[in-house]
């Protein structure tokens, strides 16, 4: 959890108060600098720096941690035992947040299959049943001070834009079904921070790295070329589970290996290669044709496809509380399954995309093809013209091998007899 100068409200020391800074760095010997590392990062000290500083302030390691809000398994221990003794020190009639229930609210827009709210998503969720959703899939804004088309507030301030999280987080989990899935896309900064709030709640499958270049280089760091996309599950295992097998890749031109399966192409499943967890081929939307809204980037259609038919059966219910282009929704409907969806700003983006419905179904029905086949039938064509190996032709030459085996071994005894 980050929280808003917790390092040096922790040591009772005014931020803008440069000369009280000036005086405790000289104390503790550590630059200014390292301070406001400690304090503008929520970095908890260590080594030396923590010897200083607990030296000067008579501080335990401990006390520290938990004024800076820094808690970790030996804390939480201490906490579940003393549990009774911590939670009278609250004043719960304070504490907790009175929910407020909205009006109830009506969709703008519904298919046969699915339902649009232009709402915010806390106040559509609350109108939700608990454990009435089969699959959540969430791509909230990710606070990087973009303008938006819905107006939003992307420029929070770390501690916030936690809080704002785990509440829609936790009220997607109270709405999912038992060993139903919840999918968060995000930049890894944000899954990393907020993949803690959510292993107390569910359980960890995959962190999927989904290879997408949308940005420039920075300089002094690698170059950013993934996004995170966090998969779990609500109880010990999802209950639907039928990831897409890929077409083994292949040279583009003459349709060569571009890796050498040596003595394991007998091995191969003719049905295609095992999805991992690194996905290579989502390539971002750019093409005008395939964008449905401007002035914001758009999840692919394959993407939601793929999560989809990964995660859910036809007639389950979707959940996406950021609407967005409405990528899920399509992907959902083209899929025949049931979904329910907000965006907090206009929703003519999503709406109008309906009307190009047969120009989607076309696309995906386009990909689909060549899924669930380890050589799609154009590929296999052009490898057996050109004299290269398919799973046909290998179980073929095995079976060819084992058969002179046979015959060798008959017309031996024949001999010997």
């Amino acid at each position: 959890m980050e929280l808003i100068n917790s390092f040096f409200n922790a040591l009772g020391i005014d931020k803008k108060n440069k000369s009280e800074l000036s005086k405790f760095s000289k104390k503790v010997g550590i630059s200014l600098k390292k301070l406001r590392y400690f304090n503008d990062h929520n970095i908890f000290p260590s080594g030396l720096e923590l010897e200083n500083i607990q030296d000067i302030t008579k501080l335990s390691k401990i006390e520290l941690m938990l004024k800076m809000g820094v808690v970790d398994c030996a804390i939480s221990e201490l906490i579940s035992k003393h549990a009774t003794e911590i939670s009278n020190l609250f004043d719960t009639s304070a504490t907790t947040e009175k929910a407020q229930t909205p009006s109830n609210l009506s969709p703008v827009f519904q298919t046969k299959l699915g339902k649009l709210y232009e709402s915010d998503c806390i106040d559509l969720l609350t109108q939700v049943s608990s454990n009435s959703i089969d699959m959540v899939f969430a791509d909230p804004p990710f606070n990087l001070n973009k303008l938006y088309p819905s107006g939003i507030d992307d420029n929070l301030k770390s501690e916030h834009y936690i809080k704002w999280s785990e509440k829609w987080i936790d009220e997607c989990i109270r709405i999912l079904k038992f060993n139903g899935s919840f999918f968060m896309w995000n930049l890894p900064k944000w899954s990393a921070i907020l993949s803690n709030f959510i292993n107390r709640k569910l359980s960890f499958r995959h962190w999927i790295a989904v290879d997408l270049k949308y940005r420039l280089p920075i300089q002094g760091r690698l170059y950013p070329a993934h996004y995170s996309l966090l998969y779990y599950v609500k109880g010990d295992k999802p209950l639907t589970f039928h990831p897409d097998r890929l077409a083994m890749q292949v040279c583009p031109k003459c349709t060569g290996d571009l890796k050498d399966y040596g003595g394991y192409k007998a091995k191969m499943n003719p049905n295609g290669v095992n999805l991992s967890d690194i996905w290579l081929d989502i390539a971002p939307v750019r093409h005008q044709k395939y964008k449905r809204r401007k002035g914001a980037n758009e999840l692919s259609l394959k993407l939601l496809d793929r999560i989809i038919e990964l995660s859910t059966n036809e007639g389950d219910i979707v959940f996406d509380p950021f609407g967005g282009s409405g990528t899920t929704y399509m992907a959902a409907e083209l899929k025949n399954r049931k979904w329910i969806g907000c965006e907090i700003g206009s929703t003519v983006d999503i709406i109008r995309r309906f009307e190009f419905i047969s120009e989607e179904k076309k696309y995906l029905e386009q990909y689909r093809k060549n899924l669930n086949n380890l050589f799609p039938k154009e590929v296999r064509t052009k490898r057996e013209k050109n004299g290269l190996w398919t799973c046909e032709s290998v179980r073929e030459e095995k079976h060819k091998k084992k058969s002179n085996i046979t015959n060798i071994q008959l017309d031996s005894s024949h001999v010997m007899g």
